[in-house]
């Protein structure tokens, strides 16, 4: 049996499996490897048929679709007045309708026009919005995302950080909405102060929910429609029992997402709204138990949200509840400072065991070398040198099989159309030579992981985003430009090749001669940086199998 032809046709079969389970994702249909974790409650949120947006406490979802308020109309959250709150690293624009956070732009995150990444937008084309109100648990019209907000005060506090105060009221319910910023933060203190003013008190429920439609996010680079469609875009949701739960659009539009409703007094949880390099999450206060809720408001809009009981608050008194509205990068040594489980929010799949520590090690690197691209570069040496053990042993069996690579051929002429004497007399020579016709496979099937690892870790990775390396590498996200590094990576698989022993199947040796060609036109789509990775550590094979050949230079008898 013909070992290399079974583990090259593995090889091919795999790759084309993951492409075409890419392909499905792309397509909007589920993953051939499973999708999200599921929990044994059902959250669903439908939409009524007269498009009513303000969400039921989730405690008594029958409540009337008649007694809630209708949804608000694009109009008129166009047209209402706008509140600016920014800092050095994040500008909001609130609107007077509703309190919403309609717009968010990252001033320090650009596109390729050099423009501010916009996260959160509301135009006709695109909505992704935050947004917050009450409900009750009776039939009251209190202030919600529809309501009329007010200016009470905005600037500065003591310690020098900006805020605004909107203020709304409705049936002797006042609900104020105080939004802070710290300097370099991409997190929005939100408070809810609410005041009972009317006799007829009945429980409150806050609800903090984020809004978006399917559609593709804004275009961030100038190949990132390749890259965006195998990473997750939307909602997700975090609890310490359930952990981390994507939910796909297109299991919300067929009522089959499962997540966890109920979480109790005390235990972390946060709502989320995910896509490539960015993400944005309500998370409120885990003092009192909360609800988490999720589904479709209208055609091709979508919303996850968390409601917090606020109880009966008694005439003349006023509760406050704290939240925070993260809206930036997924920049992990940010998001592990913000709340439990938050880093969850930058996905490396399913190899996640192997990439944290490998984007560890990178951004450790990075940290001496200042630069992107060379730490790469001394990551694939440090990963080259922990292989070396076994590349080495891997290299000695190459080096031995091209020894006897002229015996091999003779074999072949000797029992030609006899293939299973053939196989008996090649493994017999094995035996007496000590050749282990595999050992040559070994480090590349090792090397399958880490390599799909650091794929992720570089496609995940919003701080490769413009981050240059030399000369005609300015971002090392996206693909090279000229196609420069894949010619290389071409040029140094067909050296690899001629250094390696021929096959004695001649459709192998061609394969094994188009290959380079073909991985070459696979790695012109790929991020530059994981190229730059493969033809660094190319390179080192070639010097090191180079070397060993030298060593078992003995050129065999004919």
């Amino acid at each position: 049996m013909d070992f290399k032809k079974t583990i090259l046709w593995a090889v091919f079969s795999m790759s084309g499996l993951m492409l075409y389970n890419n392909w499905q994702v792309h397509e909007g249909k589920p993953s051939m490897f499973g999708g999200n974790s599921a929990s044994n409650v059902v959250a669903t949120d439908k939409a009524p048929s007269n498009k009513v947006d303000i969400p039921s406490p989730v405690q008594n979802p029958n409540i009337p679709a008649s007694n809630q308020a209708p949804a608000v109309s694009s109009s008129a959250i166009e047209s209402s007045e706008k509140f600016v709150l920014q800092n050095d690293v994040l500008a909001l624009e609130i609107s007077a309708n509703g309190g919403n956070i309609i717009n968010a732009k990252l001033p320090k995150q650009l596109t390729p026009e050099k423009k501010p990444v916009e996260l959160f937008q509301y135009t006709p084309s695109h909505k992704y919005f935050a947004r917050s109100g009450l409900i009750a648990l009776g039939n009251a019209d209190l202030p919600n995302h529809t309501s009329s907000f007010k200016l009470v005060q905005s600037g500065k506090d003591g310690t020098g950080k900006p805020f605004i105060v909107l203020a709304s009221e409705r049936n002797g319910v006042k609900l104020e909405k105080t939004f802070i910023l710290s300097p370099g933060s991409y997190v929005v203190d939100v408070g809810h102060r609410v005041t009972q003013s009317s006799a007829n008190a009945t429980p409150l429920v806050l609800y903090t929910e984020i809004v978006r439609d399917a559609s593709q996010e804004q275009k961030i680079g100038p190949f990132d429609g390749a890259f965006s469609a195998s990473t997750f875009t939307g909602p997700a949701a975090y609890t310490e029992k359930e952990k981390f739960n994507k939910l796909e659009f297109t299991a919300i539009d067929k009522n089959k997402i499962t997540i966890p409703t109920q979480v109790a007094a005390g235990d972390p949880a946060w709502v989320a709204m995910v896509q490539h390099y960015f993400a944005s999450a309500w998370i409120p206060s885990d003092k009192a138990a909360r609800d988490i809720y999720a589904g479709r408001i209208d055609n091709n809009l979508y919303r996850i949200g968390m409601q917090t009981p606020l109880g009966i608050v008694a005439p003349g008194t006023t509760v406050v509840e704290k939240a925070k509205l993260f809206v930036g990068p997924q920049e992990e040594s940010v998001l592990e400072t913000i709340a439990p489980g938050f880093a969850l929010l930058k996905d490396y799949g399913y190899l996640t065991i192997l990439a944290k520590p490998i984007f560890w090690l990178l951004e450790n690197i990075h940290t001496y070398v200042g630069n992107w691209g060379w730490a790469i570069i001394l990551l694939t040496i440090l990963i080259k040198l922990v292989f070396f053990p076994l590349s080495a042993a891997s290299y000695k069996s190459m080096a031995r099989m091209k020894e006897v690579q002229p015996r091999l051929l003779a074999m072949k002429e000797q029992y030609k159309g006899e293939p299973q004497k053939l196989n008996q007399a090649m493994m017999e020579m094995y035996r007496k030579e000590k050749i282990n016709p595999l050992g040559g496979c070994l480090p590349v099937v090792i090397q399958i992981p880490v390599f799909i690892s650091l794929y992720w870790v570089l496609l995940s990775s919003v701080e490769m985003r413009n981050a240059p390396w030399i000369g005609w590498i300015q971002d090392l996200s996206v693909p090279d430009p000229y196609y420069i590094l894949p010619i290389i990576m071409a040029a140094s698989m067909f050296v690899q090749t001629k250094l390696n022993p021929t096959p004695p199947d001649p459709i192998q040796a061609k394969v094994m001669m188009y290959m380079p060609l073909v991985f070459s036109v696979m790695f012109f789509f790929f991020p530059s940086g994981l190229v730059l990775y493969w033809v660094v550590n190319n390179l080192l094979s070639i010097a090191q199998q180079w070397q060993i050949n030298q060593m078992f230079g003995k050129k065999p008898a004919k």
